[in-house]
């Protein structure tokens, strides 16, 4: 004899009455379960109509409901908080728990490379060489000369290379030496040589100096062979041709340092989706608004699970007659409201999001801005 599921009206939860048992030590979802239980199937019918579900069955739909709320705001956190809590250790629960920071450290530590590439820092070293050149030959290729011998055939990069003119301040007389273009000649210039029997100073502007180092420098680009260089795949072409041998000194930075110090691997730390500590929320932390939404989505899924049994036996036979039963539609009303509830809480979840946070914030400001300019301004009479 097949024995008849029908709900058979309240009863009281006991531990081990859901699948998982996530929640069954929580004293809260402890008292609400039944009730949850019997709400559900007085929505579908009981006491008029009989519901082909027990206990066991609603208090799952109940575990598997809160278990949905708790993995949409889990998910809804692990993309609003990803990027201030990847470095810190796993193992920890965040779940419940504010989290405040920002990712400046990340920023930081990318910046590191640029400060190694800009010349202002960094996290690699900046190391000097130098070559031997040679009477009359241009071309020199660095890594043949140097980084096979030195750096262990590993593609170094040249940051800065020694070979310069001299500078053009020091192609000027300075102006307290008394000499040249110095002060004596515009002390006299001026007539004032006679007036002082010591050395004679004037002051100068800077911009005078300046312009003078300027002239002398665009005067050797223009009119002479000035020293510059072009490094091409690390071929060092130097001008102008060495007339005699010296040597060429240059600083670099060894390729595989700077990728190996430019990427930092690090294990047990938050590092991604998978690993974020986000478990499931304790029920009794939840407020009244997830609670409610907890409710219906248990409907909505007993509501699919009873349109699945129903649908299994399309229609029952009666004497004289066939009763047809709704198992389709209930699980086609049941899909919809599922959808529904999920796409209500994500879109309230986004509106709480840093991002909107931040933009209502500056809609606010905008706008009692525009309403204090438009109070009047007191007038002051003394």
């Amino acid at each position: 004899m097949s024995v008849e599921y029908i709900y058979p009206g309240s009863s009281s939860f006991a531990t081990g009455s859901t699948p998982f048992g996530t929640y069954d030590s929580d004293l809260v979802f402890q008292s609400d379960a039944p009730k949850v239980a019997n709400w559900c199937a007085k929505r579908l019918g009981y006491p008029v109509q009989n519901v082909e579900l027990v206990d066991e069955s609603l208090f799952a739909c109940f575990e598997e409901a809160t278990s949905e709320y708790a993995a949409q705001v889990n998910q809804f956190n692990i993309r609003n908080n990803l990027d201030t809590l990847k470095g810190n250790p796993t193992g920890s629960n965040y779940s419940g728990k504010l989290v405040q920071g920002s990712n400046l450290a990340d920023i930081i530590g990318i910046s590191d490379a640029y400060g190694t590439l800009s010349g202002v820092g960094g996290n690699t070293d900046i190391k000097k060489g130098s070559i031997d050149m040679v009477a009359g030959q241009q071309i020199y290729d660095l890594d043949v000369l140097f980084a096979n011998v030195s750096e262990s055939a590993n593609r170094i990069d040249v940051v800065k290379v020694f070979h310069e003119a001299p500078p053009a301040s020091a192609r000027f007389f300075d102006p307290y030496a008394g000499s040249g273009v110095g002060s004596k000649n515009l002390m006299d210039e001026f007539g004032f040589g006679e007036l002082s029997p010591a050395s004679q100073f004037i002051m100068m502007p800077m911009f005078q100096d300046l312009l003078r180092m300027q002239a002398i420098e665009l005067n050797d680009t223009i009119r002479k062979s000035a020293h510059s260089f072009n490094i091409t795949n690390n071929k060092l072409q130097v001008f102008p041709i060495p007339k005699k041998a010296e040597k060429m000194w240059f600083e670099y930075f060894v390729r595989n340092e700077f990728i190996q110090n430019s990427t930092n691997v690090s294990a047990d730390v938050v590092s991604d989706y998978a690993n974020v500590g986000y478990n499931f929320i304790q029920y009794h932390t939840i407020n009244d608004v997830g609670r409610q939404w907890i409710r219906k989505y248990s409907l909505a899924l007993a509501k699919e699970l009873l349109g699945a049994i129903r649908e299994k036996y399309s229609s029952v036979p009666i004497p004289g007659s066939e009763i047809s039963l709704d198992g389709g539609a209930l699980r086609a009303e049941a899909q919809t409201e599922k959808d529904a509830l999920i796409e209500q809480l994500r879109e309230n979840l986004e509106e709480l999001s840093r991002k909107n946070q931040f933009e209502i914030r500056n809609n606010e400001s905008n706008y009692q801005q525009e309403m204090l300019r438009k109070v009047p301004l007191t007038i002051y009479t003394g």
